[in-house]
C-alpha cells in the first residue's frame, strides 16, 4: 500500500517518540519482540484499526456537534454570539490542557484502558450537556467533556506506534486519522439535520448515544496490549525544563503561532458564518447549514496533497500558498451571493488543512530533541487558537457583523 503523504515512514520514529513525553526515557524505544507485533495477515490488525476508527469518529464527532447549534443556542438562552461560542471554546481549551497531562496517565493507567474511560466519560458529559437545564451547567458539561477527550488524541497513535508492526503501521494510523475527519465532519453535518427533525437537545443526546456505541464498539475490538509496560514518569521539572528549550527556539514559536493563527481562524469563521447565513437573505435552515460543513472533505484532500507538495517545493512555500489561500477564501465571504459564499469557506478550507499539514509535520523536524515535547505545544497552541479566537470572533460579530469576522480573522 502506498502510504498517506501525511503519513509517511519517516514519520513513524516521531510517533513513536510521542508516547515517550512523559516516560522516563527521552530516546526512543527499544522494538519490541518481532512475534508481539500486530501483523496485517491477523484478525487483530482489523480489529485494532475498526477500533482506533471508532475512537477517532467518537471524539472529534462529540467536540464539534455544538458548532452548527450556536445560532440556535443564542436564541434558546437569550445569550450573544460570543456567549455560545464559549460552548466549543471552552471544550477546545480543556482539550489542550488534557493532552498535555494525559500521556503521563497512560503510562500508569494503561493506554487502552485510558482511551475506553475518556469516550465513555465524554459521551455521558455530551449527553449531560443536552439535557442541561442553564447556560452555566452546559458550559460546566462541555468543559469537562473537552479535559475527558484528550486522552484519545493523547493516546491513540502512541498505542499503534507500539502494537503494530512498523512496516504496517501506514494502513492502521490511516484509519484513526480518516475516523477522526469523518467524526468531525458527521458531528456538524448529522447535528444540523437532527436538530431540524426533532430539537438541539434530542440532537446533542443522539450524538452521545452514539458516542457511547462507538466505546463499546471500541472495548469489544481493540486487541490487549502486548508490548506497553505500566512505568513512572519523570517529575515535572523534565517536562517543562523541555518545554521552556522548545520556546526559545528560534524557530519553533513561529510554528506554534501559525497553528494557533490558523485554527483560531478556521474556527471563527466556522462559528459565525451560521449567523450571517439562517439571517436573511440568506434564511438557511439547520440542515442546510449543516451540510455546509461537507465542504470538510474538501480539506481532508488538500492535507495528504500538500505533504508530497512540500516535499518538492519546500514547506515554506506551500505554507506561505496556504496562508494566502485562506485569505483569498475570507475575502470571497465578504461577497453577497451565496455561492461566492460557499466557493470562500472552501478555500478558506483548503488552505487551512494544507497550513496546518506543513506546520504540524515542520514542527517535528525541527525539533533536535524531545520532539514529543514540541509536538504537545503545537497542539497547545493549536487548540488554545481555536479557544480563545473562536469566543472573541463573536465580540467582532455582535458589534460589526461579518465585516467584523473577516476583519478580525
Amino acid at each position: 500500500m502506498k502510504l498517506n503523504s501525511a503519513i509517511r515512514h519517516d514519520d513513524i520514529p516521531k510517533i513513536l517518540e510521542f508516547h515517550q513525553i512523559f516516560s522516563d526515557r527521552t530516546m526512543p524505544v527499544a522494538p519490541a519482540k518481532a512475534g508481539t507485533f500486530i501483523t496485517r495477515a491477523s484478525p487483530a490488525y482489523r480489529r485494532a484499526g475498526m477500533a482506533l476508527f471508532l475512537a477517532g469518529f467518537a471524539t472529534f464527532s462529540l467536540l464539534y456537534c455544538v458548532q452548527p447549534l450556536l445560532p440556535v443556542l443564542s436564541r434558546q438562552f437569550g445569550i450573544g454570539a460570543a456567549a455560545s461560542s464559549l460552548s466549543l471554546s471552552l471544550s477546545t481549551g480543556a482539550l489542550a490542557i488534557a493532552i498535555l497531562v494525559a500521556a503521563a496517565l497512560s503510562e500508569r493507567a494503561g493506554r487502552r484502558e485510558l482511551m475506553a474511560m475518556s469516550m465513555v466519560v465524554s459521551a455521558l458529559l455530551n449527553i449531560a450537556a443536552a439535557w442541561a437545564p442553564t447556560w452555566p451547567l452546559l458550559l460546566l458539561a462541555r468543559m469537562a467533556e473537552g479535559f475527558a477527550l484528550g486522552g484519545v488524541p493523547a493516546v491513540a497513535m502512541t498505542y499503534l506506534a507500539e502494537e503494530i508492526h512498523p512496516r504496517e503501521l501506514g494502513l492502521a494510523m490511516g484509519l484513526y486519522v480518516s475516523g477522526t475527519a469523518f467524526g468531525g465532519m458527521i458531528g456538524r453535518v448529522g447535528t444540523g439535520i437532527l436538530t431540524d427533525a426533532l430539537s438541539w437537545r434530542p440532537a446533542m443526546a443522539i450524538v452521545g448515544a452514539a458516542g457511547l456505541i462507538a466505546a463499546l464498539g471500541f472495548l469489544a475490538l481493540l486487541p490487549p496490549s502486548r508490548n506497553f509496560t505500566r512505568r513512572h514518569g519523570l517529575g515535572a521539572r523534565h517536562h517543562f525544563d523541555a518545554w521552556g528549550r522548545h520556546l526559545h527556539d528560534p524557530a519553533l514559536p513561529a510554528l506554534y503561532g501559525v497553528g494557533f493563527a490558523v485554527m483560531g481562524t478556521f474556527v471563527t469563521i466556522f462559528n459565525y458564518a451560521g449567523y450571517r447565513l439562517m439571517a436573511p437573505p440568506y434564511d438557511l435552515d439547520q440542515t442546510r447549514l449543516g451540510l455546509l460543513f461537507s465542504v470538510y472533505v474538501f480539506g481532508i484532500a488538500s492535507s495528504s496533497i500538500a505533504g508530497g507538495l512540500s516535499d518538492r517545493m519546500g514547506r515554506g512555500r506551500v505554507m506561505t500558498a496556504g496562508i494566502a489561500i485562506m485569505a483569498a477564501g475570507i475575502l470571497l465571504t465578504l461577497a453577497g451571493a451565496l455561492p461566492a459564499i460557499v466557493a470562500g469557506i472552501v478555500l478558506l478550507t483548503v488552505g487551512f488543512f494544507t497550513t496546518h499539514a506543513v506546520a504540524s509535520g515542520w514542527v517535528g523536524r525541527l525539533a533536535l530533541a524531545d520532539r514529543g515535547h514540541a509536538t504537545s505545544l503545537y497542539l497547545l497552541a493549536y487548540y488554545l487558537g481555536s479557544s480563545i479566537a473562536g469566543s472573541v470572533g463573536g465580540w467582532w460579530w455582535s458589534g460589526l457583523g461579518w465585516n467584523g469576522v473577516a476583519a478580525f480573522t
